[in-house]
């Protein structure tokens, strides 16, 4: 706990994961709709976020990992704004 409240990347990262997190519980309890923007913001702003952070130090793995979650992100709302 000390580090998060002292690292400013930590807590950082800290709030991309808890995005993503809530979007992902909300899907599985049934509680947020896997179309909704807001689903698709909270995981495109919390992936960018990891992928920032992940940038320093430089973890290609997940780089890619995040920063793809971002354009999927992006994408699934963009593409359910164009059908309404």
């Amino acid at each position: 706990m000390y580090a998060l409240l002292h690292d400013p990347m930590q807590l950082f990262s800290f709030v991309g994961a808890l995005m993503i997190l809530i979007a992902y519980a909300g899907h599985q309890f049934g509680k947020m709709n896997p179309r909704s923007a807001t689903y698709n913001l909270l995981n495109a702003i919390g992936s960018a976020i990891l992928g920032y952070v992940a940038l320093f130090p430089f973890k290609l793995g997940f780089v890619i990992l995040e920063f793809a979650w971002v354009l999927i992100s992006i994408w699934a709302m963009l593409r359910h704004r164009q059908h309404n």
